[in-house]
């Protein structure tokens, strides 16, 4: 049976229950920051939360080395955090030229491990969401199409399959984040949908 390795932001940890679940006999499913544990990076690196793309090449880097690390197939995506935008700034997380070159890097990983990378476009903002006055940082639709559009670019120059599912996402309708006023993440409704979308396209890789 072949094995797939998740890394990736909250949106993963919502749908990968359910994809974990739909993958029961056609793949074995882990996760970062699922069966095994690190040692020696701090909790928020070796936790659930993929993070930010430095914050994946980081635990990329130390997990390649591990010799329970053998995935057929990494799904990976990592986008959400780098766009965070800080409001008195204007600076993001991770500007878009670090960004694009730490995508390439977590590639060169991937490839060297054996396993054969799958990554996953960043998904939809609410556009019904409003910006608390106090909040230090938020996310701007502009910036999540221009991360998407270099990760596609990356990925096609690396031949890397792209399942998209930020396009899925826009389809689903409107009821379809968290508590309906969410900023980024979605209700279980729709993660299940995710997942299933997910899984269909996984399932070319069963055999």
């Amino acid at each position: 049976m072949k094995q797939l390795f998740v890394i990736g932001d909250s949106i993963s940890c919502y749908y990968g229950r359910h994809l974990e679940r739909m993958l029961v006999g056609v793949m074995a499913y882990d996760r970062k920051g699922g069966s095994h544990r690190l040692i020696g990076l701090d909790d928020c690196t070796d936790g659930v939360n993929g993070g930010d793309s430095s914050m994946v090449l980081t635990y990329l880097t130390e997990v390649v080395n591990q010799d329970w690390f053998a995935p057929d197939i990494l799904l990976l995506n990592c986008g959400i955090h780098d766009t965070k935008r800080n409001q008195e700034t204007g600076e993001l997380q991770m500007p878009l030229p670090a960004y694009s070159a730490k995508l390439n890097r977590i590639i060169d990983l991937a490839k060297r491990s054996g396993a054969a990378p799958v990554w996953v476009r960043t998904t939809p903002l609410n556009p019904e969401a409003h910006r608390p006055e106090n909040a230090i940082v938020w996310h701007e639709s502009a910036d999540i199409d221009n991360y998407n559009t270099a990760a596609d670019q990356i990925m096609a120059d690396r031949t890397v399959p792209v399942i998209d599912l930020f396009s899925f996402t826009r389809k689903l309708g409107e009821d379809i984040y968290l508590n309906g006023t969410d900023h980024v993440h979605f209700n279980d409704t729709a993660a299940a949908q995710q997942a299933a979308f997910l899984a269909g396209w996984l399932a070319q890789f069963k055999s």
